[in-house]
């Protein structure tokens, strides 16, 4: 497969064939204006002899009477060697020729060009008339001219190759060097790696027509720097998630199996792995759901739906649990949409699940929508850090420093996989604590 040319190389080469063909086109031109220049001069100074020599053959009508004048024709065409003059007769014969092998001629009366014996003649003709019975023909040698044009051409061809080498050779030098901050750019894109994605590159060394695009590198660099943080941090949290019901079952399993049991005693093990293994699973489905959010893959289904009906289900869903924590459920407001039904009721659930978990007894949580189509999950509770706030919906984030051991229940993805399913639904959230309330908003379009 031939090999692709470089930039550099490409940009010289059309600035070579750029120049080559200005170069040609105006040597064309000056050649084309040069040559009408000398058939001009050829012309005016035809013209100007044909009228010499007419006037002094006045009178003449035959070859005899023309002998007498000859000394006077010859006298004027000595003074100028590459002139030469033809004189026939009404009937076609020659009376008279000033250099051998001057070619026959018509009588019209046009500047025409014409080649004999090795020569290049430029010819005019003066037809008969009453006052000079006789066809005056005249020639001039153009020979020196068409050497002048020819060496000229051969110029032009020179100069237009030796502009076409010079021009691509500047034109490498000027590319290469022009290109240098896109060899920067590569070389720091060929250092990067998982090491080193802190690389910037120099913006403020950057011509302006690279400035944009190494801004754009940056950017990008720093979104795979962060993505790399996090999913370093995220395979962190799983391993230490993991390892604590993983230990627990190994730990419960090699107990149990140090003696002989009963079979009531092994049924007692055996829930109690279940019960751990059941949590793994839970927290593996959550984590996979994640993974699809991430991708894109969530496909909410779009169906009517009367909020306020749904968050009435699960109200009444946790009011057992509300009660025995002396908490007080409530909700205000109406609000409609277009929406997936088990998504939305899901990512409620986690919030108010999430409430009930930090709601002291005697507090309350208060649900509130609103047209638009806004969402408010509010509790009391605890203050929690303004810093810590955009962290709450990171995977496996807890505010609460006694619940970040790994032995809880809850493995600290409800709030991430909350804010998945209001971005599949085109929504934001973001979570708010002030005047002894923890505040979850929320915004939905009405059909997405």
């Amino acid at each position: 497969m031939m090999r692709r040319l470089a930039l550099s190389t490409r940009t010289a080469l059309l600035f070579a064939a750029c120049t080559a063909c200005v170069s040609l086109g105006a040597g064309l031109l000056f050649s084309h204006a040069s040559a009408q220049h000398f058939v001009e001069l050829d012309k005016q100074l035809l013209e100007s002899r044909l009228s010499l020599f007419r006037s002094q053959l006045t009178g003449v009508s035959t070859a005899a009477q023309l002998q007498n004048r000859l000394p006077a024709l010859r006298n004027e065409l000595s003074h100028q060697a590459d002139l030469a003059l033809r004189i026939d007769g009404a009937d076609g014969s020659n009376w008279f020729s000033s250099r051998s092998g001057l070619p026959a001629t018509t009588a019209v009366p046009a500047l025409s060009t014409l080649h004999a014996d090795g020569v290049s003649y430029r010819r005019l003709a003066v037809p008969a008339d009453q006052q000079v019975p006789a066809q005056l023909t005249l020639f001039l040698d153009i020979t020196h001219h068409q050497h002048f044009l020819q060496g000229m051409q051969r110029l032009i061809w020179l100069t237009v190759g030796l502009s076409a080498l010079v021009t691509a050779l500047l034109g490498a030098w000027a590319a290469r060097s022009g290109l240098r901050p896109l060899r920067q750019m590569g070389q720091v894109a060929a250092g990067v790696s998982a090491r080193s994605l802190t690389t910037r590159l120099p913006v403020a060394q950057m011509p302006e027509e690279l400035a944009e695009l190494a801004t754009t590198v940056n950017g990008m660099l720093q979104r795979l720097d962060d993505a790399f943080q996090r999913l370093s941090a995220f395979s962190a949290d799983i391993a230490h998630e993991l390892r604590t019901p993983l230990s627990n079952l190994l730990t419960h399993t090699q107990v149990t199996l140090t003696r002989p049991r009963t079979l009531e005693q092994y049924r007692e093990a055996l829930h109690g792995n279940l019960e751990e293994l059941q949590w793994m699973a839970q927290m593996i489905n959550d984590m996979l759901f994640l993974a699809k959010a991430d991708h894109g893959l969530l496909m909410p289904g779009r169906m009517a739906l009367a909020l306020h009906q749904e968050v009435d289900a699960l109200l009444e869903y946790y009011a057992p649990l509300a009660e025995d924590h002396a908490v007080q459920l409530l909700r205000e407001g109406e609000a409609m949409l277009q929406g997936d039904r088990y998504m939305l009721r899901r990512a409620l659930s986690n919030l108010l699940d999430n409430a009930l978990r930090f709601t002291p007894p005697g507090g309350q949580i208060r649900v509130t929508l609103a047209a638009g189509v806004q969402i408010c999950v509010a509790n009391t509770g605890g203050a929690i850090a303004p810093a810590e706030l955009p962290r709450l919906f990171d995977r496996f984030y807890r505010a609460d420093p006694a619940r970040r051991e790994g032995n809880s229940e809850h493995a600290g993805l409800g709030l991430a996989i909350t804010r998945s399913i209001v971005q599949a639904h085109g929504g934001s959230i973001r979570a708010h604590c002030e005047d002894g309330w923890t505040r979850f908003d929320i915004e939905l379009p009405e059909a997405f």
